[in-house]
């Protein structure tokens, strides 16, 4: 399988269990890695036979941005199932980045990673 990569995607969020978390929001730092076959695409050098990977960026900021949930975990996988919705894409690597977390000792990152597949 093929390897589609974006890295560093930011985003504004509510996420977090802390009110302060949801009224003041923070960034959110998502990495994808979608497994696909590129081949059909590089045949006929066609970008409908890919995953357009600017749309996806849209789509993914706009789930970070959307409806806040408590953990990253959750977050995580909607953006897993917003990947997946693309027919192309056979399964998705996502880590989720929280490096403004509420933690009281310093500390440089936080991460959730999932992968899902098609069935």
């Amino acid at each position: 399988m093929d390897r589609v990569t974006l890295r560093g995607l930011s985003a504004r969020g509510h996420h977090g269990v802390f009110q302060h978390e949801r009224e003041d929001g923070q960034t959110f730092v998502v990495d994808l890695v979608l497994g696909l076959d590129t081949r059909p695409a590089a045949a006929d050098d066609d970008l409908e036979r890919t995953v357009h990977y600017g749309v996806l960026a849209e789509q993914v900021a706009a789930v970070v941005a959307g409806e806040p949930v408590n953990l990253i975990e959750t977050l995580a996988q909607r953006i897993a199932d917003t990947c997946l919705e693309h027919e192309v894409v056979q399964e998705v690597e996502v880590t989720v980045h929280k490096p403004d977390a509420p933690i009281a000792v310093p500390f440089e990152d936080v991460t959730v990673t999932i992968t899902r597949s098609r069935p």
